[in-house]
């Protein structure tokens, strides 16, 4: 099975995670970036599994990157503004067949999400959803992850596999 597991990260913790959920699906599953995830990458893929971090109680806006871009300066760590939002990836994506999922990395009292959103735009790309939306906990605005979360991270990636078979 091709799976492919597309990220968008600001400070790596929302990386990370997929970057688990990858090693979990196993061997012919990947971990990209928005900006690697190119419309060949899709090519054959049999399941693509999307993730991000939830700001502002939903998906990252432009507007929600530009505030995060203005205040950098004032984070311990730099944001990775590098890489395009996950909002614009999904509403570029080109028509495909497969399964989907999705995940995103949360302060645990954040009302709202994100995984909706995700789902919903692989769904309009013609991925239809594999599983209910995984959420992944971060301590604090940049990170880091709270402890064994990436071992729950690599959980599901197995689990999806399983659901694939």
């Amino acid at each position: 099975m091709k799976a492919l597991v597309v990220y968008e990260s600001l400070w790596g913790n929302t990386a990370a995670v997929a970057r688990a959920i990858a090693e979990g699906i196993g061997p012919e599953a990947q971990a990209m970036s928005t900006a690697e995830a190119a419309p060949q990458a899709l090519s054959g893929v049999d399941l693509v599994v999307a993730g991000s971090p939830l700001f502002a109680f939903r998906l990252p806006t432009g507007e929600i990157r530009e505030t995060i871009r203005r205040k950098a300066a004032s984070f311990s760590k730099p944001p990775d503004l590098g890489h395009p939002p996950l909002r614009t990836w999904l509403e570029t994506l080109p028509p495909g067949k497969g399964r989907a999922a999705a995940f995103e990395t949360r302060i645990w009292w954040s009302p709202g999400g994100a995984t909706g959103a995700i789902l919903k735009g692989l769904k309009k790309a013609g991925y239809a959803p594999l599983a209910w939306g995984r959420r992944f906990r971060v301590t604090g605005m940049t990170g880091p992850l709270k402890p064994g979360e990436l071992e729950r991270a690599r959980e599901w990636g197995v689990h999806l596999a399983r659901q694939m078979r």
